[in-house]
């Protein structure tokens, strides 16, 4: 008996031990992929640059081993996105990216996409207080609760009640959830962070801090 409970002991705590692991390697091979395919344009585009100047570097950076080509590229991207963030905090970024949104703005659809995107992405950066906040909602059912970010209030039309446009992320992929309009009444404001509740979603639970309000509703200043 001993021996058997000794194996689903270890059993349990193996699995528990890989999971994080598995877990990390997913994100990690996700991001990988994805950044590789992003950088590889970006040295075909480096190589055909240093064609002229450099034909052997040239040749060997479109000659390199897939996997050492693939980490070139995703080191590529990324010190390609540290430049462009570098280059929006300037004056002349600024003016290239207003220009960008200004000319993304005359196609069709593609504008409601790029537009809500960047409005949600913005709202999430702002700090609980204003206008986007950590919440709680009853979710998936009244016996429940769950968090998420309110990125807009809004009025009744016929009662003058004030709703909140509440955005719900899953578990461990926050880019993907479900906006569910709450009464103000039902809401429960918190005062966590978006980090930390952007931690705790995606930690599934086991990153947050200590203390959590959540039964009382503090709602006056939404």
């Amino acid at each position: 008996m001993q021996n058997k409970h000794s194996i689903s002991h270890y059993l349990i705590t193996g699995i528990l031990t890989v999971i994080p692991i598995s877990l990390t390697w997913i994100v990690f091979n996700f991001l990988f992929v994805q950044l590789s395919k992003i950088g590889t344009p970006l040295m075909a585009t480096l190589a055909g640059t240093l064609q002229k100047a450099s034909p052997n570097l040239a040749k060997f950076i479109l000659t390199l081993d897939p996997f050492v080509s693939s980490v070139f590229a995703v080191v590529l991207t990324l010190v390609a996105l540290y430049l462009l963030g570098w280059m929006a905090t300037l004056v002349i970024g600024k003016r290239v990216i207003k220009l960008f949104d200004s000319i993304i703005e005359q196609v069709p659809f593609v504008k409601t996409i790029y537009g809500s995107t960047k409005k949600f992405l913005s709202a999430l950066q702002t700090e609980p207080g204003s206008v986007q906040r950590v919440v709680l909602i009853e979710f998936p059912s009244q016996e429940m609760k769950t968090v998420g970010f309110v990125t807009r209030i809004l009025t009744d039309d016929s009662t003058g009640q004030k709703l909140a446009a509440v955005y719900v992320p899953t578990t461990p992929n926050p880019t993907s959830g479900y906006l569910e309009i709450v009464p103000i009444d039902k809401v429960t404001s918190t005062d966590w962070t978006v980090d930390e509740a952007m931690a705790f979603i995606i930690s599934g639970g086991t990153v947050a801090p200590d203390k959590l309000n959540y039964d009382q509703n503090t709602n006056d200043n939404l």
